[in-house]
């Protein structure tokens, strides 16, 4: 294989992994947008919906498609009473306090997870087909092409219904003002618990598509450090913006990996951020803040 096609091979894989983390990031930015609280603990709330769906599908034996039902029940379940029980009574609290709380979630779960299930790396049900297919005479891997597709397709779905809907209406009204949407009869802190909601859904997709592609270990959750440079480099304010940097910096892990070597690829995300930040401090697609004075 030349250089060119070796290349293409490896920038195709990249972009199918960034579409994983595009959809992790689509949830940060829901909780983000919403509450103005990042979640750093969206990692572990990923791993936490992977292995929901390893205890349906493989140790209850139970269909995947029941068992990722049942995950994604679960995993919001876990998000209500996080948002509710633990975050709501902190409103108003400086918002450091907040972010070190969802640091502290995240801790928790990544511990519960080693106490429940063990160390030990987990394979889960063949969901994604193996059969690899080619595209224009490249090889590519048929796990990670149809999570990427999978990844892609529900990012898409969810941006169209937060959009169109009137729950996505809510949400953005909630996003750029919570005292007006509250005077118009919005419940905002509804709006806070359906935002935690949906990324704890698309956590647990993005966890069982990562999961299944590779293995499933508590440090699965580790891949929210590449979801927090996709969701710096595309913007903290913007939906679209993460399915752009979630696809650049997959590509740029595996293109690095693959010129450099891997030794070089875990910080090739923090390079491009830093240099974002140097360059354009509220990212490829975010917009800048104006405040009245």
């Amino acid at each position: 294989m030349s250089p060119l096609q070796l290349f293409i091979e490896y920038s195709l894989v990249g972009i199918a992994a960034g579409g994983i983390y595009t959809l992790v990031a689509l949830g940060s930015i829901l909780i983000f947008k919403a509450s103005g609280v990042f979640n750093f603990a969206m990692g572990e709330m990923m791993m936490f919906g992977a292995y929901s769906f390893l205890l349906f599908s493989v140790q209850l034996k139970l269909h995947w498609a029941i068992g990722m039902a049942l995950a994604i029940l679960v995993s919001c379940g876990l998000a209500w009473i996080i948002e509710r029980a633990v975050l709501r009574p902190m409103l108003g609290q400086p918002v450091i306090s907040l972010v070190m709380v969802t640091f502290g979630i995240g801790f928790v779960l990544r511990g519960i997870a080693s106490l429940v299930f063990g160390t030990d790396s987990y394979q889960l049900p063949e969901i994604l087909a193996r059969d690899p297919f080619m595209i224009f005479g490249i090889f590519m891997p048929g796990k990670a092409g149809r999570g990427f597709l999978l990844s892609v397709g529900i990012c898409v779905a969810l941006i169209v219904f937060f959009r169109f809907s009137r729950i996505g209406i809510a949400l953005r009204a909630t996003a750029a003002d919570q005292i007006t949407a509250f005077s118009m009869g919005i419940n905002v802190r509804g709006i806070f618990g359906l935002a935690w909601m949906a990324a704890a859904a698309a956590g647990t997709v993005a966890g069982v598509i990562a999961a299944s592609v590779a293995s499933l270990t508590p440090e699965l959750g580790a891949i929210a450090l590449s979801v927090l440079a996709v969701v710096i480099l595309g913007g903290m304010n913007s939906i679209g913006g993460v399915l752009v940097a979630g696809l650049l910096i997959g590509w740029l892990e595996s293109i690095t990996g693959y010129l450099l070597g891997g030794a070089y690829r875990d910080i090739t995300p923090y390079v491009a951020v830093l240099i974002m930040l140097m360059i354009r401090p509220h990212g490829l697609f975010g917009t800048k803040p104006v405040e009245r004075i």
